[in-house]
């Protein structure tokens, strides 16, 4: 309990907002998450586990429902993202990437407009969260992501842009502001993630042998 209490505690402020220590390593694990997953570096899960606990800390002391009820799912999804990097790197010897197939892109933005009105509409029907949609749609859209980047395919930096676009304001209001200036520094990253993945993608169908030195 201590334990717990000591996570909230505010490790410094930003424009008068305290900053927890959950929400300060939370959101710095967040970032070394982006940074391996641009790496292809199977590390990306494990990481993201971690930040997914400390930030879930930091969401439920900030009142986001939403938020907190996505980093539990996203514990989940990082579990079955690490298996399946760790599959494709035993089976190929490095996390292929591809673009998705229009049926493949045609289901990713279904789930996330049927699932954010869905859970949207559940949010706001027990309380959950004071914003309930706009917290219902970074949910989804980190499910949809993370599905997305366990497939390896270039489309899911793209799902994190739509979510980054959302989750900047969104946690400002909260008072989540050091978390809201992550999201920033993510949109930086996932421009740049975009560009490298496409790059390997098109490399890969013009040299479908080279190996991929940057994976562990």
């Amino acid at each position: 309990m201590e334990f717990l209490q000591w996570l909230n505690t505010p490790v410094f402020e930003i424009f008068g907002k305290p900053v927890p220590w959950s929400d300060f390593v939370g959101n710095v694990c967040a970032i070394a998450t982006v940074f391996l997953a641009l790496r292809r570096n199977v590390l990306s899960w494990p990481v993201q586990i971690l930040g997914s606990v400390l930030l879930f800390s930091a969401s439920v002391s900030a009142g986001l429902g939403g938020n907190a009820a996505r980093q539990i799912v996203i514990i989940a999804a990082a579990v079955w993202g690490w298996t399946q990097w760790k599959r494709a790197r035993e089976e190929a010897g490095e996390i292929t990437i591809r673009w998705a197939t229009w049926k493949e892109r045609l289901l990713l933005v279904a789930v996330l407009a049927v699932g954010t009105a869905g859970f949207g509409f559940v949010l706001a029907l027990g309380g959950w969260s004071w914003n309930p949609y706009p917290d219902a749609y970074i949910f989804i859209g980190s499910l949809v992501a993370m599905y997305a980047q366990g497939r390896a395919i270039v489309e899911f930096w793209f799902v994190w842009l739509a979510v980054d676009l959302v989750g900047i304001p969104l946690a400002i209001m909260g008072g989540l502001v050091f978390s809201g200036i992550v999201y920033g520094i993510f949109f930086v990253m996932v421009i740049v993630g975009i560009v490298d993945w496409a790059k390997r993608s098109r490399q890969r169908v013009s040299h479908p042998a080279a190996p991929a030195s940057d994976v562990l």
